[in-house]
This record gives structure tokens, sequence and C-alpha cells, in this order.
């Protein structure tokens, strides 16, 4: 057995929770069905991506490259600035369904490179252009053109040319279910040397706004003895933990609360008590707003900034471990580097007894990292219809049109659950019908996780009372053919044929 065999059984005979934290942050949580509030039902306009720096998500969190706990109280990922963009790159950019002339598209490179199962090690690449980002650019050549022509794609705007871009890769290593070391690379691609600041983030998904829970989580800056730095962060439904960073960068905080004032033309401070907001860490960066970011360095978002001169064809490393373990002096050492050497040799024990007998080296690395791309593609899934169709306390009132528009037939349905996701920016909310694909090839890395997606689907907050499986949030109502039926069928015949080469190799092994 291997390691992370190991690690499976522990995980689902539940002695230790190592799929606690994962990759389970979404890539777009603005433009989604559970964050519209409108009249019409439009989603895409209700939250569009220029309200996403600004604007305290209600169901889920997004980021670039990130991890959090099963619940998504915790959140940590990567933010990056070139010096040139208007806004930092927190999250992927993207045309929406309107916009798109195929329909909504992610404009952006970023490639899942490895995971293994439980998590134990993952890594992630994102392609970052030191050119201005082109956000307009975008959107108004793909407004000249129709259906019938090709797609506008970010490449084609010119913003890699001279390969002027930044490599940043994003790995993480388990020590333990709570011990998450996190390594950040950047390698500068282009010809001449070039600026990064490079802001790993760490922060709460805002639950106390919508007045059901009003409990405040917190985190705040750690005086260390020891060299380095620290977060240390606070949620009272967690252990407590800390974010321990290389060096000394400079550490900003802020709240995770709408910007009224940049929205609504409200004002933060009468309203928050504060005029800390989701966006202080971009205005402080980008606009220099030194007003913007909390001063006594607590709040429930924090960024940890360094700013990296990195020499043509160079990289650079940072290292950071978000734990329960109290900061010392060999966190980030010896150990560090020793551990996810480990992990990532786990991780090629576990996927070389997966690949098929006289493969060529080139299929195998397409086998691992197209299992990467599914195991990344896990996101937390939240949402409650009857909440979502009368509103939060704390909220404005919706439309009474609600009540009998989309969804309303399924006010069962209560969904707080890590899900397979058909993509997590395109489609960030699972379809039953791609759910139902997913878990075959999943079962060949984790058959627990598979035949728990199966049942999900099946349980009472999910399943419609006349037997429904719920289609997608756009329109839980939606006909699926019933490949649900076959996907455990399926799941049934694979475990049929393993138990019966258990059978005939033990009957064999007691062969006179």
């Amino acid at each position: 057995m291997t390691a992370e065999e190991l690690r499976l059984q522990q995980a689902g005979s539940r002695q230790k929770h190592w799929k606690r934290w994962g990759p389970y942050l979404s890539e777009r949580a603005w433009g989604t069905v559970r964050e519209d509030y409108s009249r019409d039902g439009s989603a895409w306009d209700s939250f569009p991506f220029s309200h996403s720096r600004s604007r305290a998500y209600r169901w889920n969190e997004d980021g670039i490259g990130g991890i959090s706990d099963r619940h998504q109280l915790c959140c940590f990922a990567i933010a990056l600035w070139n010096g040139k963009d208007p806004i930092l790159k927190e999250r992927l950019f993207g045309l929406t369904g309107p916009q798109g002339n195929h329909g909504e598209d992610v404009k952006e490179y970023y490639f899942y490179l490895d995971s293994t199962p439980t998590h134990s090690y993952m890594k992630f690449l994102y392609k970052y252009p030191q050119a201005e980002f082109p956000y307009e650019r975008l959107i108004e050549e793909t407004r000249r053109r129709n259906r019938h022509d090709f797609e506008y794609e970010l490449l084609d705007t010119g913003v890699f040319n001279d390969d002027r871009y930044f490599d940043v890769f994003v790995e993480y290593a388990k020590a333990d279910i709570e011990d998450i070391l996190i390594r950040i690379t950047a390698v500068n691609r282009g010809p001449v040397e070039a600026s990064l600041d490079l802001i790993p983030t760490v922060w709460f998904r805002n639950t106390w706004a919508w007045g059901i829970d009003e409990r405040r989580p917190r985190m705040r800056l750690e005086d260390l003895p020891i060299s380095g730095s620290a977060i240390r962060v606070r949620h009272f439904d967690l252990p407590m933990r800390w974010l321990i960073c290389e060096g000394k960068p400079e550490i900003l905080f802020t709240e995770n609360e709408t910007n009224l004032h940049r929205l609504y033309g409200a004002d933060n401070e009468s309203v928050y008590g504060s005029p800390y907001v989701k966006d202080g860490i971009n205005d402080y960066i980008v606009n220099g707003d030194k007003g913007a970011v909390n001063p006594l360095k607590i709040g429930t978002k924090a960024g940890v900034r360094y700013r990296l001169n990195i020499a043509a064809g160079s990289t650079a490393t940072l290292k950071l471990r978000l734990t329960t373990n109290e900061p010392s002096a060999t966190a980030l050492g010896n150990e560090f580097d020793e551990i996810f050497s480990t992990r990532s040799s786990e991780a090629d024990e576990f996927y070389n007894r997966l690949s098929p007998p006289q493969a060529s080296q080139d299929v195998i690395r397409v086998q691992r990292q197209a299992f990467a791309g599914m195991l990344w593609s896990k996101q937390f899934y939240n949402y409650d219809i009857r909440r979502w169709l009368r509103g939060d306390p704390a909220m404005p009132a919706p439309p009474d049109s609600r009540l009998t528009g989309r969804n309303s037939e399924w006010k069962h349905l209560l969904n707080e659950d890590i899900i397979s996701m058909p993509d997590k920016w395109e489609y960030p909310w699972y379809a039953a019908w791609d759910l139902a694909f997913h878990c075959i090839p999943l079962a060949l890395v984790d058959p627990d996780f598979a035949k728990d997606q199966l049942i999900l689907l099946l349980r009472e907050w999910y399943m419609h009372p006349n037997g429904q499986l719920p289609a997608y949030e756009w329109a839980f109502g939606a006909v699926n053919p019933p490949v649900h039926a076959w996907a455990v069928m399926a799941r049934l015949q694979d475990r049929a044929e393993t138990f019966r080469k258990i059978r005939s190799q033990v009957s064999r092994a007691h062969l006179p």
C-alpha cells in the first residue's frame, strides 16, 4: 500500500480527515444564480465582474490557485500585480454569457498540473502577462464578432509577445491534516528584468453580514520572537491557526465587507463602523490609498505583499505555512523542503501504480494531468433555496416574483458540500449529468469520493420529493437522461470485478 493509499484509507474510515482542506475555492463566484437577487433573474448582470473585487459574496468565495476548508470558512489564494494593471489580479477574468460570441468564456491561461486524491500534494500554474491585462480590449473586440467568427483570445492581444510574462507556480504539501505547506515560484520568461507584486492572501468567507449569525472571526498580525512573519487566524468554528510567512513582507489587513461607497455611493464607516472593505488591499497597492488598510493590523482579510524584481529567465520562490502549530524557527526550514520532496515522491508512487502497462511517458503524463484536472475541480457548493427565495434578514427583501420564479419548486434544496464541478470558472455549479460521468474516472483514484458523490444527489436535501435529481442551478427542474443510474451501475460493476479478482487471488493462495 502506498502512502497516499494509506491516507485514503484513513480518510475513508474517518481516522484522519485528510480531505478537510483542498482546492475547494471556486474560480468564479460572480455571475452565478446563487448571487442573483435581481427582479428579472439576469444573473450575469446582477453580479458582474466589475463588482467582484468590491462586493462580499453571499454563498461562496473565489480565487486563483486557492484552497479552503471543506466548509469554506477560511480561504487562501494568491493575488498578483505587475505595476500596470488597473486592478489586482485576485480572480480569473472572462466574458459573460451575453458578452461572449460563443457564450461565457474565461480569458486566462492556467493549468492544473498535479494533485493526489487527498490533496496531500498539489501543483497549479498561472501565466501572468507583464503588460497591462487587456480587460476592455477583450470585451470590445468580442462585441464586434458574431457566433460564426473565431473567438478573440488573450494570446491574440499580443500581451505574451516576446515571452513577456511570469509563470507563477503554486504548490501545496500537507504535513498533517491541519498543517499545509505552501510554495509559490515566479519565473520571469521575458527578455528583461520585470517587477511583480506577489500577494498571498488569507480571508474568511463573510458569514456575518446577513443577519443570521453576526459573530465575526478575526485575524491579526502576530508578534514573533523569531525571524519571519505570521498572521494569527482565529475562527470560532475552526482550530486556531497561523499563516507563517517567509521574511518580513508588508502585511496588509482589511475587512471582507462590500465597498458600499464604490458601488452605491453610501458611507462605509457609518454602516460598518469601519472604513475598511473588501477591495482595501487593491486600493492600497494599485491606487496608493494609504487609508484603505487597517493600521492596527487586524481584519477578516489579510494580504502578504512581496515586492519582487526578477531578472530575465530567473526565479523567485516564497515559502508559507498555514498551520495549527504555533510558529517556530524551523517552520520554513529544512523540514519544509523535506516534506515537499516526500509528498511529491509519494504522488509519483501513487500514480505509477495507475499507469497503463506499456504506456509511453507522454500517455502517462496526460493521464496524470487529467486526474489533476478532475481533482482540482472540486468546489464548496453552498445554496439554501428557501433562504435565497426569501432573502436574508439584514438585506433588502427580494422581489415577490422570486417566490414563483426560478427554482421556486425546489424549496427543500439545501446544499453545503464539496462537489465535483464541470469547470470552476465557466460552470462553477454542479450538473447532475456531468457529475455522473465524472464519477467514472474519479473512482479510479478515489472510489470513496466517487461513491459519495453519487449518493449525495440522492439525499433528501438534493433529490426532489417527486424523485427528480437537481439538474443545475440555472434550472434545477431541467430534464436529464438517466446517466446517474448508469454511473451507479458502472461503479457497482467495477466493484464486483475487483471483488472477483480478490476472491480469485485468495482462492489461488489457499490451493494445496
